[in-house]
């Protein structure tokens, strides 16, 4: 049974088939797998590593570029632009729009810290740093923009990181009735990132 995911766009998960205009598209797995899974999490961050783990799975262990060869494909086969319906965000992951773009989007946070972290792994071992990530139980998401809390993580983190010496660095968080706040821990030295709750 097909359903509309975007503008002309319909798609049936059963038959693993996509329409555009009515038309059938042909589509390469990974590149059905790409729009089911990006479709099924609208207004969402997908990071790339979650992109990995659940259309590639075990064949492909590291992302050298795979997944925007297949997207850029997917984007000519559909009539796509870089930006619409799916957007890159360059060192985050992309987003499915469903609808107008929103500033907000609610974010996997665990996903998100650990891709993080991971992209500066390079500066934070090379201090002798060993990166923890502890998060408060049972707030797996946020809503915020993603752009905006990499670049207060990574410049909480360029401060700090020239006086560093070797020890942990650890993400913590904490939740109060009206804020989310999240710790950048270095060795007892404390940085907060305090993001207001929505509704």
């Amino acid at each position: 049974m097909f359903t509309t995911i975007a503008n002309h766009i319909e798609l049936d998960r059963e038959q693993r088939s996509v329409r555009k205009d009515g038309q059938a598209v042909h589509l390469t797995g990974l590149e059905y797998g790409l729009l089911d899974f990006l479709s099924a999490h609208p207004n969402r961050i997908c990071t790339r590593q979650m992109v990995l783990d659940h259309v590639w799975g075990d064949r492909f262990q590291y992302d050298t570029g795979t997944i925007d060869v297949h997207l850029n494909a997917l984007r000519r086969k559909l009539g796509w632009t870089k930006k619409e319906p799916i957007e890159t965000i360059r060192g985050i992951g992309f987003i499915f729009h469903i609808e107008q773009k929103i500033a907000h989007y609610t974010i996997d946070l665990q996903a998100f810290l650990t891709d993080w972290m991971r992209s500066r792994e390079t500066e934070i071992s090379a201090k002798g740093l060993v990166a923890q990530i502890q998060l408060t139980p049972f707030v797996n998401e946020i809503t915020i923009e993603p752009k905006a809390l990499r670049q207060m993580l990574d410049s909480v983190l360029t401060a700090l990181l020239p006086s560093a010496q070797p020890g942990v660095l650890r993400l913590c968080s904490k939740l109060t009735m009206q804020h989310f706040i999240l710790s950048l821990d270095l060795n007892g030295t404390i940085n907060e990132l305090i993001v207001p709750l929505t509704g």
